[in-house]
């Protein structure tokens, strides 16, 4: 079965030029299904039955995984069985009894524009390490990039002249503009602060910790909820916070959503169309507070 799922990967990687995120993901629910199946005794994908796959379903639901994530699982078994079933005159595709659950759509936690500002002036940029955590935090408010993209930013993806970045992901790649913030940010971080932090000069990540290494996404979650709980602010913020600040203040403030959808790297638009949502969610507000007949 690991055969056949390194397979599937590659298919994804050379013929559906999937994001690397993607084929991750589809890497680590197979895998788990891999270690369910094996636990009961199979090891070949030809013999899993329906029973099997209606099993693997329940074990999911009492495992206590969220509807979004059991729908993930779903989705990746099917697209790996349809690539199996492809492939194999003699294995169908049994996938078709699983029912994805209902997913109530979750309004993604944003913060306010005085809340972002509380927390990018946190780290008081005195030290290397809070030069470096101010670029950090003002790059990925500036950009809305995955935390992911954020920490795998090459020196040579940034060009401060003309103020953009390049974020690539797998074989694909997108530009997007740098606000004054940000610039002078970075500039201060690699002019005066990366090269203390580094320990090898030849090393290309742009963030590195503080033992001269590239930055991981532990240690930016961290530096996050330093910042966060020093800024007075309650709510449990994440990497992905800021990115939907990110685009819920360019909606807010008339981006278009073909152009929100281009930085953030969307595939669909109707992914970024929650943003708008936010945006006539909040116009309302504000209408039923201030009309004198609202």
């Amino acid at each position: 079965m690991e055969r056949e799922i390194q397979s599937f990967i590659a298919y994804l990687q050379n013929n559906k030029k999937t994001s690397l995120n993607t084929e991750l993901s589809y890497k680590r629910d197979l895998n788990k299904m891999m270690q369910y199946m094996n636990k009961q005794g199979v090891f070949h994908t030809s013999e899993i039955t329906k029973t099997h796959l209606t099993s693997y379903l329940d074990h999911l639901n009492q495992s206590g995984f969220a509807a979004a994530t059991v729908s993930r699982h779903i989705a990746s078994l099917k697209a790996y069985f349809h690539f199996l079933s492809e492939m194999k005159a003699d294995l169908d595709d049994i996938t078709f009894i699983l029912k994805a659950p209902k997913i109530e759509k979750r309004v993604p936690e944003v913060l306010s524009s005085d809340e972002v500002v509380q927390l990018l002036n946190q780290p008081k940029a005195d030290t290397p390490k809070e030069i470096r955590d101010k670029a950090m935090l003002e790059t990925l408010y500036a950009t809305g990039i995955r935390v992911s993209e954020l920490i795998s930013l090459k020196l040579s993806d940034i060009n401060l002249h003309q103020g953009h970045l390049i974020c690539r992901d797998y074989n694909k790649e997108r530009m997007i503009p740098l606000g004054s913030q940000a610039r002078k940010a970075l500039s201060r971080y690699i002019d005066h602060s990366r090269c203390i932090l580094l320990e090898d000069e030849d090393e290309e990540t742009l963030f590195v910790n503080c033992a001269g290494q590239p930055m991981s996404r532990q240690g930016f979650w961290k530096i996050i909820k330093q910042y966060s709980k020093k800024a007075g602010i309650k709510a449990d913020i994440t990497p992905h916070t800021i990115r939907h600040s990110f685009a819920a203040h360019l909606v807010e403030n008339g981006a278009d959503l073909r152009s929100v959808q281009e930085m953030l790297g969307h595939s669909d638009i109707s992914t970024t169309q929650i943003y708008a949502h936010l945006s006539n969610s909040k116009i309302k507000d504000v209408y039923m507070k201030a009309h004198p007949r609202g």
